[in-house]
């Protein structure tokens, strides 16, 4: 079973590169494996986005979080974070 839904799934096959030098997954089950296995998150929103690397003690200094490569605009408001 699928732990991150397939425009989560899609959005990373898609935008993958921004974060990796090379493709990491090439089908959305590589993708869901993958991403399960760097811990990553789905937050709602750039509030969320930020809160969570504050959580993590990432200092942001001042930039636009929502730029950072770890960041992938899912396109419905949500954002996934990888940690690579």
């Amino acid at each position: 079973m699928s732990n991150f839904d397939p425009k989560v799934l899609d959005c990373f096959l898609k935008n993958q590169l921004q974060l990796f030098p090379e493709p990491v997954a090439e089908t959305p089950e590589e993708a869901d494996e993958f991403l399960e296995m760097m811990f990553a998150v789905v937050v709602k929103g750039k509030r969320s986005v930020r809160r969570y690397f504050e959580e993590v003690g990432v200092d942001l200094d001042g930039g636009d979080i929502l730029e950072a490569s770890e960041v992938f605009d899912v396109g419905d408001g949500r954002y996934l974070i990888v940690e690579g």
